[in-house]
């Protein structure tokens, strides 16, 4: 077997930044088990394979593909990094012909169409709500998600969380990742940015997500609704980091921008 294969950086201009996403071209299915071997074998926060719909698919010149993503441990139903990474290697590299593509996934249908600043994905935008007190209380004195204001960037980024521990406190299952959001800082640094955020998903396999598309569908709701704003700025605070333009739509869904860049392409053997 033999298989096309790329990484590309998600939510970056620049090669080495972002969040790195293996993506396969899929001319066949593949065994079921076979996805989960090749993500193991990438061990990247996540594996996307892309997937003819009809025989006479063509990578170049069809607009509808299949799309699944898959993290070291387990398939997941929603990836923001991987769409982007998969519709910036068929717009770049494969050089597709259209302006638009929608990919078919266990969270319906996914549009990516191409900007002049970057690739825009259409997700759906998840309202956020106050849980029950007492059905969190034994998790909310463990895991913070809004850090105060008086906390500024550096502090975010510097701030260690060890996944083993998270692991620990949270074993029902429930939970699939852990925010950690700050409000921006007009002005500060290079450019202005309305939140910061992290996230951390240890509970399927990956410790702490570079740049995290699906969080910023949930994140969206909370900061339009904190600050006023359908349009935002967010840059995520790990190591590597990622800028996302953010607008929300009447519709209920939101649009995550961003850039990439295919950093490796190559023939998976197996």
């Amino acid at each position: 077997m033999k298989l096309p294969i790329f990484i590309a950086d998600a939510f970056t201009a620049r090669a080495f930044r972002g969040n790195p996403a293996a993506v396969c071209l899929l001319e066949n299915e593949l065994e079921e088990d076979m996805h989960q071997k090749i993500a193991r074998e990438m061990n990247l926060s996540e594996t996307a394979f892309i997937r003819k719909l009809h025989p006479t698919d063509n990578f170049a010149q069809s607009s509808c593909f299949g799309l699944r993503w898959f993290t070291p441990a387990s398939e997941v139903p929603l990836c923001g990094h991987a769409t982007l990474a998969s519709a910036a290697v068929l717009f770049y590299k494969i050089k597709n012909v259209n302006s638009t593509l929608t990919f078919v996934t266990l969270s319906g249908e996914l549009r990516a169409r191409q900007a002049e600043d970057g690739i825009v994905l259409d997700l759906p935008l998840y309202p956020v709500y106050p849980q029950d007190f007492h059905e969190v209380e034994d998790l909310i004195k463990k895991l913070l998600l809004r850090l105060s204001d008086t906390y500024n960037r550096s502090f975010l980024e510097n701030l260690k969380v060890n996944t083993e521990n998270l692991l620990q406190v949270e074993n029902t299952g429930k939970v699939k990742g852990l925010i950690l959001t700050l409000k921006g800082e007009p002005g500060g640094q290079s450019r202005s940015f309305d939140f910061y955020s992290r996230y951390f998903a240890p509970w399927v396999g990956v410790a702490e997500d570079p740049v995290t598309g699906s969080a910023h569908a949930v994140l969206s709701s909370y900061w339009s609704q904190q600050l006023g704003k359908k349009e935002m700025h967010a840059f995520q605070c790990s190591q590597r980091g990622g800028e996302l333009g953010i607008s929300l739509r009447p519709d209920g869904r939101v649009d995550i921008r961003g850039g990439a860049a295919v950093v490796l392409e190559g023939t998976l053997t197996a």
